[in-house]
């Protein structure tokens, strides 16, 4: 297994776009986590969907890798371990299984699993029945088929909005005494998208005393997103405003959407992004936000946003969630620089390469 003691890598989440493993080494990226939707794996070839396709490239080019196995069920009751439904959803499971296991080095059991299923699924517990039904079965299938020195360590899929009123219930903590008391079980990965950087302490709080000792966690996706969302309608800078000849009645998410309409040389993004008090005042949040986890001494791998995804650019407006601002790599805002490369966010490219070993 790769060295995950509290590794950086990139999430491309289920959408590489056009990132491929050239944009890895440009920020010396050692590590590469993707999710995929289990409906994804009825039909066709598993190998097809993009985000495989490239943890598969990444796995064989010896860089770290995490996969997340989604299971969305926000508009349709959770299987029951035994019926049917189930057994499908151990169909699709068992197909991919043989192209994963002892191949990549971390295997997630459910994504967001208390964002994809339905509130009554999470309160009744059906949500971790289903969960954890699907985590013994993938245990046996480790075990049976490749024993203790399979490469791929295991993990229960990822919590959300414990740092939120509500997002603490019988139910998170079942996932977590489950988690614990489950030998095979490597840890959790949890999700931070935060309204404020010292917001973490939530998750750091809940999740640790709840681990066994031996135990790591994973921070498969993390943001500052809900603070940058608060700030869409400000008005952007008046000396950027007034530098690029735009009216300083300008909100940020109309210079966004301009951005999107037309993408800005790399310069005027920079320059868009740090005239913002509210940004640049946060520039130094990747660096930190790492240092945290990595200061407790639990943390495995924690992957950060790679590249805008189409789906969060569509229609983008002042209650838009503003996922555009915390990827790396910015293929929508940014023309592409002469030599064909990405356009990025420079801020989060270069406070992610300097946390990178040596």
């Amino acid at each position: 297994m790769n060295d995950s003691d509290g590794s950086l890598g990139l999430n491309v989440n289920g959408d590489p776009g056009p990132l491929t493993l050239a944009e890895m080494d440009l920020v010396s990226a050692t590590w590469l986590r993707a999710f995929l939707p289990m409906t994804d794996a009825g039909g066709g070839s598993l190998v097809d969907q993009p985000a495989l396709r490239l943890v598969l490239a990444a796995a064989e080019r010896g860089r770290g890798t995490v996969l997340s196995l989604k299971f969305p069920y926000t508009h349709r009751p959770v299987p029951v371990p035994g019926s049917e439904a189930f057994a499908r959803e151990v169909q699709r499971v068992d197909a991919l299984l043989p192209l994963v296991m002892d191949v990549v080095d971390i295997l997630v059991v459910g994504n967001e699993p208390f964002l994809e299923t339905r509130e009554e699924d999470r309160d009744s517990g059906r949500l971790n029945a289903f969960y954890e039904a699907l985590a013994r079965h993938v245990i046996r299938y480790r075990d049976m088929r490749f024993g203790p020195t399979c490469r791929t360590r295991l993990y229960m899929g990822a919590l959300n909005h414990l740092d939120r009123p509500g997002g603490r219930s019988a139910a998170t903590d079942r996932w977590m005494t489950f988690t614990r008391d489950t030998p095979a079980l490597d840890g959790v990965d949890i999700h931070p998208h935060l309204s404020a950087p010292e917001d973490d302490r939530h998750y750091l709080d809940y999740i640790l005393p709840r681990l066994r000792p031996d135990q790591t966690f994973l921070v498969t996706e993390f943001s500052l997103v809900q603070f940058w969302k608060r700030h869409l309608s400000d008005r952007v800078a008046a000396r950027y405003a007034d530098r690029h000849g735009i009216p300083r009645a300008t909100l940020v998410w109309e210079e966004i959407r301009s951005a999107l309409d037309r993408p800005f040389p790399q310069r005027r993004w920079d320059e868009f992004l740090r005239s913002n008090p509210w940004f640049s005042q946060h520039e130094d949040y990747l660096r930190q936000q790492v240092e945290t986890f990595r200061g407790t001494g639990r943390l495995a791998v924690a992957t950060y946003a790679a590249v805008q995804g189409a789906a969060n650019v569509q229609d983008f407006g002042a209650d838009s969630v503003p996922w555009l601002l915390n990827s790396l790599f910015c293929p929508f805002t940014v023309q592409r620089a002469d030599d064909g490369g990405l356009g990025r966010n420079t801020t989060w490219t270069d406070a992610f390469r300097a946390l990178q070993p040596g």
